[in-house]
């Protein structure tokens, strides 16, 4: 079963999706773990998860060994949420979220992954189900172990400066300033992206701009 069901048309002539109950929803960050690593592009998943896992009091972050992963979980609504963040370090995440895929029993359709997008200009946020791993070696590694058939929420870190600078190098450098000013926008924004996959409705392939 999809991770989205159509709703019948209420007011509008797109179609709308709401998210089945009763069910073992997994969510994951992508980042890399470690203090030299805080605040850069790379960590945009970890940033995102970490404001999430706040604002719907989950508790305290368990360091699971044996799934390679730090994990919070809870009850929202009639769903059990499960959040990680591999320790694997970014390059290997496909290994931790295999483990906690298969340990927890989730679909794949059930997997949401929220990482970092080179591809996408700072201040917007795309969702896609499936699709190529778009140079992000952490989404490598997931499709790699599990196949490509998971829920994405993709934070764009591009800006002008990107395309002059080392792909690697860029997404390890930090924020700039003026970036780490719309940070509460931007983590707040996914926050209400996945509560509306836990309890509302959103449009497929839906595109959210955080900057105003």
């Amino acid at each position: 079963m999809a991770l989205f069901q159509k709703k019948p048309q209420v007011s509008s002539s797109a179609p709308l999706y709401t998210l089945g109950l009763n069910k073992t929803i997994l969510i994951v960050g992508l980042g890399n773990v470690g203090k030299t690593h805080l605040q850069t592009r790379h960590n945009i998943g970890f940033d995102c998860v970490d404001h999430f896992a706040e604002q719907q009091e989950l508790g305290q972050w368990v360091d699971k060994k044996n799934l390679m992963c730090l994990e919070t979980s809870g009850t929202i609504g009639a769903n059990r949420v499960i959040v990680i963040k591999p320790t694997t370090m970014m390059n290997n995440s496909g290994e931790a979220v295999r483990a906690v895929v298969h340990f927890y029993n989730v679909p794949l359709e059930q997997l949401i992954v929220v990482h970092d997008e080179l591809a996408i200009p700072f201040g917007q946020i795309r969702l896609r189900l499936g699709g190529s791993d778009a140079g992000n070696n952490g989404i490598k590694s997931v499709i790699k172990h599990l196949g490509p058939g998971f829920n994405r929420v993709r934070v764009g870190v591009h800006n002008q400066h990107a395309d002059n600078a080392d792909t690697a190098a860029f997404v390890l450098s930090k924020f700039s300033k003026d970036e780490r000013a719309h940070m509460p926008a931007l983590v707040g924004e996914v926050n209400a992206i996945l509560t509306e996959y836990l309890f509302g409705s959103l449009l497929p392939h839906d595109t959210r701009s955080f900057i105003v």
